[in-house]
């Protein structure tokens, strides 16, 4: 395992550790846990290919670029409404 030096501010460290140690866990451990749940973007685009994939394999759903433009443009919507509240 390699030892990486990240800087970060020091209230962002004593959150990360604080929130580490109600779990029983170093922030070493911590953080390897957590970045074992994250996906990189390119997992991410894998992902959604797949999921777009079984989708128009199950019942032919297969949105034109425009139509996805438009679904995302309504997710980024909802998205920022709820962030809202």
């Amino acid at each position: 395992m390699s030892d990486a030096n990240v800087r970060i501010p020091e209230d962002a460290k004593d959150r990360l550790a604080a929130i580490a140690a109600a779990e029983g866990l170093s922030l070493r451990a911590y953080l390897a846990r957590l970045a074992e749940t994250l996906l990189t973007p390119a997992e991410r685009e894998a992902r959604a290919e797949q999921a777009r994939a079984a989708l128009q394999e199950w019942n032919g759903y297969a949105p034109s670029t425009a139509e996805q433009r438009e679904l995302d443009a309504e997710l980024d919507r909802r998205l920022e409404r709820a962030a809202g509240r």
